[in-house]
């Protein structure tokens, strides 16, 4: 019998799945629902739960699991972490400074600037970031999270265009999926707070193929040995954000897993069994499969987002068009934030409500179909960028000191 089985899971994957009134992030219980339904493969896809150790509680059960050891996972729970990490790993990064104390904000920020990048040190959802020229306005954003009790990260700017990369990891085996672009911030034009993800295309005709290849060699296959050396070998998905600037790639932040809106639109393109590439990788085998193969053309994502997003969202609004009127092959509605009513109406249930993906024979057909489907879809007083992948990319020439 084949099936699969999602825990908690929405009204959109439970399409497609049987639902369990599962918490992800209670580990004995994934374990137990595991041996309940004698689990071929476990994928344990958000990161909190993998900080957590839920991974590590599955596999001392016996059942092979698609991502990383709390101890490997610490390389998106803690950005202290995963820049020592990359600092013995001899991988680029921003320059950094944690601040625990209060009274230390102001002479660190006097150390940074004149673009300011203050970061929540633990797991934020894409949210826990300010980049910004106003100064007032990064202390602002430190000052509050050290009253939560979480220490801050201070970074250097980098410059250049972002770059998404999700890598199949097993020990030192590193695959390199499609990269893709996401947009961070809420609005048009790169404008407003950052998010945990507006929207995102691939693949990135304007990343030279011998950048890409630079990204795996010099980023992710030092930062998987260098986890191999502590004893914390990453077994799962390592996603690398990257700026590509004057001297080259530079890691912006590493995660643990899989991560929207690029996912959605990387996997749209995927020709290759996804379910055997993720076994494989779980059972130490990755070494042994074929490279993934890839659908010609382009793919894009487009999140709608919930009234307030991404502040306190609005929850509960009644959503229509989004269950019908799909194109096989053309556009898909993937649900995020959703929830069904004892009356079976579908209504919001988070930030990001759903993500819409186009495909096409090229970016700009990929975008028409995406944005047609988008407009057949109501939510009231929701929101969602109209340039996702609409912006000629520029990458800066190298340094030829540097580079």
């Amino acid at each position: 019998m084949t099936a699969v089985i999602a825990a908690p899971g929405n009204p959109g994957i439970g399409q497609h799945a049987e639902l369990r009134p599962v918490d992800p992030c209670a580990a004995d219980d994934v374990a137990a629902l595991a041996g309940e339904v004698a689990a071929d493969l476990v994928v344990i896809g958000p990161e909190v739960p993998l900080v957590l150790g839920v991974a590590d509680v599955v596999r001392a059960a016996g059942f092979p699991v698609f991502g990383p050891s709390a101890d490997a996972a610490r390389i998106e729970g803690s950005k202290a972490f995963a820049k020592d990490v990359m600092a013995v790993a001899g991988v680029r990064t921003a320059h950094s400074e944690i601040v625990d104390n209060p009274a230390e904000l102001d002479a660190a920020l006097d150390r940074f600037g004149p673009t300011w990048v203050v970061k929540d040190d633990g797991l934020a959802a894409g949210k826990g970031v300010v980049v910004t020229a106003d100064r007032r306005a990064a202390r602002d954003h430190g000052a509050e999270l050290l009253e939560q009790g979480h220490p801050v990260l201070l970074e250097s700017f980098l410059d250049g265009p972002e770059v998404s990369l999700f890598c199949l990891v097993d020990g030192e085996t590193v695959i390199p999926l499609l990269p893709a672009q996401d947009h961070k911030r809420v609005g048009d034009g790169d404008s407003g707070p950052n998010t945990g993800g507006m929207g995102a295309y691939t693949p990135l005709p304007w990343l030279p193929a011998e950048t890409l290849t630079e990204i795996v060699e010099d980023v992710v296959k030092p930062v998987a040995a260098e986890l191999v050396a502590r004893g914390s070998s990453f077994s799962g998905l390592l996603y690398a954000g990257l700026a590509v600037g004057t001297n080259g790639p530079a890691v912006v932040e590493f995660n643990c897993r899989f991560g929207d809106p690029e996912t959605q639109a990387v996997l749209a393109l995927l020709d290759s069994p996804f379910a055997e590439l993720l076994h494989a990788t779980a059972t130490g085998r990755l070494a042994e499969v074929d490279a993934p193969r890839w659908k010609d053309g382009s793919a894009i994502t487009v999140v709608l987002a919930a009234e307030n997003y991404p502040a306190r969202p609005r929850t509960g609004d009644v959503i229509t068009g989004a269950e019908d009127g799909a194109l096989e092959g053309e556009t898909l509605v993937l649900h995020a934030g959703t929830d069904q009513r004892a009356d079976k109406a579908l209504v919001s249930a988070g930030g990001r409500v759903l993500n819409v993906v186009g495909v096409g024979a090229d970016l700009a057909q990929a975008r028409e179909r995406a944005y047609a489907r988008l407009a057949g879809i109501k939510l009231p007083g929701s929101h969602f960028r109209t340039d996702i992948g609409a912006t000629e990319v520029v990458v800066p020439e190298r340094n030829s000191v540097a580079g």
